[in-house]
């Protein structure tokens, strides 16, 4: 890590940026229970994202009901889950979400690297943080899953930060294991980022290690203690 000096570093935003333990998590646990009448415990949705494919909510929430044998449609599924994220004026589960990297450790990242955005989120998702954190002037680059024709773990939203940048020159940060494919496929140096003692840690580390990660961070914070 001593000698990785990247030009670009782009992070995943959910897990990472972002905690999203009672936006998105609570969330999916919310919609499965409205459907299903069951509470699945939190450990369910780390085992279902370490098979890879289900970085999107959407798509995991209506797994998820469908395993318990409740055949509800996809789009059915999704507006309830719109419903519980944003509630009626943004006072759903979404403002219970907390931004991780204080405004002062992205300056001094944006100073000495340029900063992008490769999210599964959508636009209005991405819009909403970043403008209630004030935090959209650090990221020159910003790529959703509207932005893309194949989202994670495909690479192209990587590939289409890159623009033709040497990949051993950039540096991606992600925690789950549709991130860490995405890096490997595009030939980026992947960082997790798991917290130590979590649930999600024990369940997680050793996979994303397997796909390459160059080192676990406990949390974002400790980014810049990294690249020095």
């Amino acid at each position: 890590m001593e000698k990785l000096k990247p030009e670009i570093i782009i992070f995943d935003v959910d897990g990472v940026l972002v905690d999203v333990r009672e936006s998105y998590h609570r969330t999916i646990v919310d919609t499965v229970r409205y459907f299903t009448g069951r509470k699945i415990p939190r450990s369910e949705i780390h085992r279902w994202k370490n098979r890879g494919g289900y970085n999107d909510d959407w798509k995991l929430t209506h797994a998820l009901v469908r395993s318990l044998n409740h055949r509800v449609p996809y789009k059915t599924v999704k507006a309830q889950f719109e419903r519980f994220y944003w509630g009626e004026h943004s006072d759903g589960n979404v403002a219970r979400e907390r931004w991780e990297l204080p405004r002062a450790a992205l300056a001094r990242l944006a100073r000495r690297s340029e900063l992008a955005l490769f999210t599964g989120r959508t636009h209005r998702e991405l819009d909403h943080t970043l403008d209630r954190f004030t935090v959209r002037r650090y990221f020159r680059q910003i790529v959703t899953v509207e932005d893309v024709q194949r989202p994670k773990p495909d690479p192209d939203g990587l590939l289409r930060i890159l623009d033709g940048t040497d990949p051993d020159r950039t540096l991606y940060l992600g925690d789950n294991v549709d991130d860490a494919l995405a890096a490997k496929r595009a030939r980026v140096p992947f960082l997790g980022v798991l917290s130590r003692g979590s649930a999600v840690h024990r369940l997680r580390v050793h996979r994303l290690r397997e796909l390459g990660a160059r080192a676990i961070l406990g949390t974002v914070t400790e980014l810049e203690k990294h690249l020095r």
